[in-house]
């Protein structure tokens, strides 16, 4: 029983980084197929999957297709229960579907300040205070988690969740800007960086070059962390 993903480049598209993770960390089957993000084919490449509209979209074994992460989470969770999408534990699994949806519906400063981009790190990135206030609330909801749940391991409640599948690109987003962290926060961002998943979907994306580059900016790099 696998499952088809439809994804768009790995070295932008940070949504479909979300629906990979979602099979890739928890041993759930699956093939990949690429949808042209760039390439101005993703609308016939999902046209048999409607409504989708954008990726990542997911076509279950039996064939029925699930667009949007959150859905697509929902959706993979209960079809697979001994998978461990979720934190087993009810209180934590509580508060990981809070910090899921508010991260699907939240933070529209780091997202349009600062889109997803895995090929270097940028230096002397502006901070704004939109942006501000959103790193405060992501390191105080990452704070509460790892306090709470979190003692048994590098992640937001101990062991992998969806939940660490939602920030995934929010830390991609804070290494590929050096956004100011505090040392907490900046330790679990470097457990993304250090995941083996992770770092397979940045390598398959470097694998790709692009002219020109999607959200260039006109700011100094310096290579990306390897952790």
């Amino acid at each position: 029983m696998t499952y088809t993903l439809y994804i768009g480049d790995q070295t932008f598209s940070s949504w479909s980084l979300r629906g990979w993770l979602m099979f890739e960390k928890f041993d759930i089957p699956y093939r990949v197929e690429m949808a042209g993000l760039y390439d101005g084919t993703m609308k016939q490449d999902l046209a048999h999957l409607a409504p989708a509209r954008f990726v990542p979209v997911m076509q279950t074994p039996n064939g029925d297709a699930v667009g949007d992460t959150l859905a697509m989470a929902e959706t993979l969770a209960e079809q697979n229960p001994k998978a461990g999408l979720w934190p087993a534990d009810q209180k934590a699994r509580i508060l990981a579907r809070w910090m899921v949806a508010e991260m699907h519906s939240g933070f529209n400063a780091i997202r349009s300040e600062c889109p997803m981009q895995l090929h270097s790190q940028y230096v002397g990135f502006p901070v704004s205070e939109a942006l501000q206030g959103d790193l405060n609330r992501i390191q105080e909801l990452w704070a509460l988690a790892r306090r709470i749940h979190g003692a048994d391991g590098p992640w937001l409640f101990g062991k992998y969740s969806l939940a660490d599948v939602f920030y995934a690109p929010v830390a991609a987003r804070i290494a590929g800007y050096r956004l100011p962290v505090d040392d907490a926060a900046q330790a679990y961002v470097d457990a993304h960086l250090a995941d083996a998943a992770f770092r397979q979907w940045r390598a398959d994306g470097l694998k790709r070059s692009y002219d020109p580059v999607p959200y260039a900016l006109d700011l100094g790099k310096c290579p990306w962390p390897e952790l």
